[in-house]
């Protein structure tokens, strides 16, 4: 099998490529990066060093396409991943619209033109957010719960959202791209004969991420706690209660695997993927945390929202259990001390990230 992963140098793109590796024999692995991204360059030679073929090019220039080699199949992990993209940052909104979703015009001509098979990683912030502001939550203890006494929003279970839940907008324009970027493929593959399967993901964390204060806030709270940095909590009441769940790329491997393994044209091809409520925690819990592994370090609390936050999002991964007995098998422990462990080895990791 040869499988070709844009944005390759990421931490989703390196990690998924070192886990494939280790899962497939005889996988041959070919990458495409712009190195843009902080930290990318990083994992470059790391990647040679696996047997990566890389390709140091753009996605969105159709000319540097014609330097990768034909495929099995695609997967996409080159995004601008801030929800944020486009309204606050260096990153303007053209140019999120260029990266996440101009160049998905080029990602499916590729597929068509090869037949090969694509996995595109979407994003939990597809789902709209005046629904996922107006679910049902109580505070319980450091977090916010979801409250199903009075019964739950379609696309809502007790195990978190789903693939049915809203996306009527607003989303953001970041969620807008990976929106839009999810029905052309669909379209595509259904015009063209090539199998497709979009994987809605929650947070990814772990060892080797560029965590920012808002992409990557697992890491980038572990090590910013950890450097003494200034820390706030932001938004809804200023008390750090909004949770997250999280989840290892090496454990979302194993799910696009079982989906380019998969021959049921029927098996629905939208589904979410993440820690599940086993591996959710709020930002005060986090904070907790890290005072016990690091010692203590006050944080700050800012009652003013951010635009596009959102109090409580937990993915629901009952479809890829049912359709493939998939779980993440690394623990929320595990998954933070594994973090903790690099960015004690890494002091310079907030600046490597760009912070």
């Amino acid at each position: 099998m040869r499988i070709l992963i844009t944005g390759i140098c990421g931490f989703a793109g390196s990690a998924l490529a070192e886990s494939l590796l280790e899962r497939v024999e005889g996988a041959r692995i070919c990458g495409i990066d712009n190195l843009i991204r902080p930290g990318s360059e990083g994992n470059r030679g790391r990647l040679r060093r696996m047997g990566v073929e890389f390709v140091h090019g753009d996605i969105r220039a159709a000319s540097d396409w014609t330097q990768l080699p034909a495929c099995d199949w695609v997967i996409d992990a080159a995004a601008n991943p801030s929800v944020l993209a486009g309204v606050s940052g260096p990153a303007t909104s053209r140019q999120l619209f260029e990266h996440n979703l101009g160049a998905m015009g080029n990602v499916l001509e590729y597929a068509k033109q090869h037949g090969a098979g694509l996995s595109l990683l979407s994003s939990s912030r597809v789902y709209s957010i005046p629904a996922l502001a107006a679910l049902p939550l109580r505070v319980e203890g450091k977090r916010f719960q979801l409250d199903d006494s009075r019964g739950l929003p379609a696309g809502v279970s007790a195990r978190g959202i789903t693939a049915e839940f809203s996306t009527a907008p607003p989303v953001s324009l970041y969620g807008a791209t990976k929106l839009a970027a999810e029905t052309m493929a669909l379209e595509y593959g259904q015009a063209f004969g090539f199998p497709v399967w979009i994987t809605r993901c929650g947070v990814l964390a772990g060892a080797g991420q560029f965590g920012t204060p808002d992409q990557g806030i697992f890491t980038y709270w572990i090590n910013a706690h950890l450097r003494r940095r200034a820390l706030r909590f932001i938004g809804f009441g200023g008390a750090g209660l909004q949770v997250r769940d999280a989840f290892h790329p090496r454990d979302l491997a194993g799910l696009l695997l079982a989906q380019m393994k998969c021959s049921d044209a029927a098996a629905p091809r939208v589904m979410t993927a993440g820690g599940g409520a086993e591996n959710a925690l709020s930002l005060a819990e986090l904070h907790a945390w890290c005072d016990q592994r690091f010692g203590a370090h006050a944080a700050g609390s800012g009652d003013a929202p951010r635009p596009y936050d959102i109090p409580w999002m937990v993915m629901d991964n009952t479809r890829a259990a049912e359709a493939f007995g998939w779980r993440p098998e690394t623990g929320m422990a595990a998954l933070l001390e594994e973090i903790a462990g690099h960015a004690g080895s890494h002091p310079e990791w907030l600046e490597r990230s760009g912070l």
